[in-house]
Formats: C-alpha cells, sequence, structure tokens
C-alpha cells in the first residue's frame, strides 16, 4: 500500500489539499459562510484538481502486472480520494469559520471526484484536472439557475438538498467511478 500510495502521489496530493483549504479559509475572513457557496466550491474542486493526479501510474506495463484485479483498486482510489478531499473543510471549519455544511461538502466533493474520475478515463492522468475546473469555472460565470438545464451545469453552487444538484453529483460520481475503474487512465 505504501508503494502504491507513493506512486499515485498521495502523500503530496494531501499536503497539496490541506493548504489549498487552509490558504482559503484563513483569506475568507468575514466574506462568505454558509450561504456563499463559491469558496467551499473552490476549495473542493481545488482538492479534486489536485488528486485527479495521481489517478494515473508512471508505467503502464507495470500497473498491468498486479497481482490483484485493477477494476476494484480504481474505485477504491476513487472514492477514497473523494473522502479525503471532502473530509479536510469541515476538519479545517471545526476551528472557527464555517464555510459549508456536510451535506454540501459530501455531495461536491463526491461529484468533483467523479468528474475528474472522468476526466481521467477520457483525458489522462496528467489532464484530469481539466473537467473540474472547466465545470467549476462555468458554474461561477453562468446566469442564475433558472431552468434545469442550468441548474445541472451550476450544480455543485447550488443549495444541499437541491434535486438538480444531488442528482448531478451522483450521476458524475457513479458514471465517474465506473468508467475510471473499468477503462482506467487514458494514455
Amino acid at each position: 500500500m505504501t508503494l502504491y500510495a507513493r506512486s499515485r502521489q498521495v502523500p503530496a496530493t494531501l499536503a497539496a489539499v490541506v493548504i489549498g483549504t487552509v490558504a482559503v479559509w484563513t483569506l475568507a475572513g468575514d466574506g462568505g459562510g454558509p450561504g456563499d457557496p463559491r469558496l467551499p466550491a473552490l476549495v473542493l474542486a481545488a482538492g479534486a484538481m489536485a488528486a485527479s493526479t495521481g489517478l494515473s501510474g508512471q508505467d503502464r506495463d507495470l500497473d498491468r502486472t498486479a497481482a490483484i484485479r485493477w477494476a476494484p483498486r480504481r474505485a477504491a482510489h476513487v472514492l477514497l480520494a473523494g473522502a479525503a478531499v471532502a473530509a479536510v473543510l469541515p476538519a479545517v471549519q471545526t476551528t472557527g469559520k464555517d464555510l459549508a455544511t456536510v451535506a454540501f461538502v459530501v455531495r461536491d466533493g463526491a461529484g468533483l471526484m467523479g468528474l475528474a474520475a472522468v476526466g481521467a478515463a477520457v483525458c489522462g492522468g496528467q489532464y484530469a484536472w481539466t473537467l473540474p475546473f472547466t465545470w467549476l469555472s462555468f458554474a461561477f460565470f453562468a446566469p442564475p439557475p433558472t431552468s434545469t438545464p442550468l441548474r445541472v451545469a451550476s450544480w455543485m453552487l447550488l443549495p444541499p438538498g437541491t434535486a438538480a444538484g444531488t442528482w448531478t453529483a451522483l450521476a458524475l460520481t457513479v458514471a465517474g467511478t465506473a468508467a475510471y475503474a473499468v477503462a482506467g487512465p487514458r494514455r
């Protein structure tokens, strides 16, 4: 497990996620709060983008020689990375400022990690960060979500419990984890 974690850049990813979360939390000052989803969405997207760098190995031939099947390992990797990304923000919030609810963090963390997994399966591990970044950028600058397509497009900024946000995040999580588990990262 130690070798697998090092080959997937887990220590560097965890450091990047923690540093990014603490930096945004510190810079948040008095702005934001549970009603403003932009800062927590930014923190979670940055965490998913950092975690996406570990979705491909160093050597494809070496990856194929594993004694166990790769599909369960890949699925576990995506789910554990999503859990780690989602766990850092509530951990930082225990020291003071409340940026988001747990439901918001779980939904967005899972959805963004699923989106990164889709990126790894379609674009490769080195470009897996582009899908969460692009979707977050669009959500930040999209018009107000007045229709269902716009609510789906801005799912990560919707309040927790919103049907379009929840179902979009769930679909991205399931599709991304399945695509990455079955196909692996594109080379």
